[in-house]
């Protein structure tokens, strides 16, 4: 299994807006993509900011490139992206799992 990360900040007044607009497309897109073993979507507020920390669940890499495509280093972003964050990680982070229980 194979777990991938990204990270972005909306202003915190813009924070539950942009959480509906995720379960819509984000976690929509991950969870309907064959190959997928789940995924959490987490918000920490911090000052003016919130920040929310995707966390998904992969079975393969070829399951993450049918959701991200061939360059799976690069996140994935929906068109109303840029009307909520502030800031973005343009690239995310993967870990191969050796154990779970």
């Amino acid at each position: 299994m194979i777990v991938r990360t990204w990270r972005g900040w909306t202003r915190s007044s813009d924070a539950r807006a942009y959480e509906a607009y995720l379960l819509r497309t984000g976690f929509t897109g991950y969870t309907s993509t064959p190959g997928n073993r789940g995924a959490y979507f987490t918000t920490r507020d911090a000052g003016d900011r919130t920040e929310f920390f995707l966390i998904s669940l992969w079975e393969s890499w070829d399951a993450i490139k049918a959701f991200a495509g061939d360059d799976p280093g690069r996140a994935v972003f929906y068109p109303e992206d840029d009307a909520f964050l502030v800031d973005r990680e343009r690239t995310v982070d993967h870990y191969e799992v050796f154990s779970e229980a």
